[in-house]
């Protein structure tokens, strides 16, 4: 057990997955010589070559399609996006070649690749450096979309998409990198796929990935000073979504609250908010409501706090959802 950074639980991810299989390779710009822009690769290059830690030209495209020519030869690609924003020249690739090519070649092919995308805002970036693009991916059949929330996940669930068959798409959430948790190297993973009870509570229920579990659990702290309980689910995996372990947690509470940075429209809480109407229909004392992003661009860094879903924007929608 060691105290780590999220930074630092996905290096050591990184450097244990190297050292166990000698086919993982690390690719993005910069992840060599500089150790990546969040310093994430720090030091792998160093110790395992430049053959397997690749500083790549800036082509967000060839990286991406350099990676599934590696993947049909046995590799496993690593991928680093330097930035959220930076994704998109090479959405063609991820969409029409590496989520497709194993239904295309009828279970034949498998194309065992993680793309790594640093996401999401409140580090007082420029332009393009602070998108949440989750739900373009999330959409997409063929790719696995996860989102940790702390070290202790950051390092487990780094592993187990690298071990995997399936391409992943690991969303890192920026501007938690420095926050730190205890890591159990020696310990037993919780399933890739399955939500977490951060937080048990009888009230409501707040569901949340990535950089917005945190701004829940303060929320639910907040809401227990004034005598409400407040469940938090650390949802993880957006594709596919944990709906089982969300349904328990709403028939208990009966009420739900998404939380997530991207925007409201179309966002990933709208197709969490039908599901679990549909399935708790009978159990709902009030609408399921949902916590986001604006629908516009995101805006300079001034005025990132005011588009940012935070805590008052949070128990502004338990106590609307309460009050039914």
């Amino acid at each position: 057990m060691a105290q780590m950074t999220i930074v630092k639980a996905l290096n050591e991810a990184l450097r244990d997955s190297m050292d166990s299989d000698p086919k993982v390779l690390v690719m993005g710009e910069d992840v060599g010589k500089l150790g990546g822009v969040f310093r994430v690769t720090d030091g792998l290059q160093k110790d395992f070559g430049e053959d397997r830690v690749i500083d790549t030209p800036l082509a967000e495209s060839g990286i991406v399609g350099t990676a599934v020519g590696l993947a049909l030869r046995g590799y496993r690609p690593v991928v680093e996006i330097q930035f959220d924003g930076f994704v998109f020249p090479a959405y063609d690739q991820i969409v029409t070649q590496l989520a497709k090519m194993h239904a295309r070649s009828l279970g034949k092919v498998k194309l065992p690749v993680v793309v790594r995308i640093p996401f999401a805002g409140g580090i007082g970036a420029v332009e393009h450096h602070s998108e949440s693009p989750e739900t373009l991916f999330a959409h997409v059949a063929g790719l696995k979309c996860v989102s940790p929330s702390n070290p202790a996940d950051a390092y487990w669930m780094l592993r187990q998409a690298i071990a995997g068959d399936d391409p992943v798409i690991f969303f890192e959430p920026k501007r938690r990198y420095w926050d730190k948790g205890e890591v159990h190297k020696d310990g037993v993973p919780q399933d890739l796929h399955r939500a977490r009870v951060a937080r048990e509570g009888t009230d409501l229920t707040l569901a949340a990935y990535g950089p917005m579990v945190k701004v829940c659990l303060e929320a639910a702290e907040a809401a227990a000073g004034e005598g409400r309980s407040l469940e938090v689910v650390d949802l993880r995996t957006l594709s596919p979504v944990d709906f089982d372990t969300l349904q328990k947690s709403v028939e208990k509470t009966r009420r739900l609250v998404v939380v997530h940075e991207a925007p409201v429209f179309l966002g990933t809480g709208a197709e969490i908010a039908a599901r679990i109407t549909e399935r708790c229909f009978y159990h709902l004392e009030a609408p399921v409501l949902r916590v986001g992003g604006f629908h516009a661009p995101y805006p300079p860094s001034r005025l990132e706090e005011e588009y940012l879903p935070g805590l008052d924007r949070v128990l502004d929608s338990v106590d609307r959802a309460l009050a039914f």
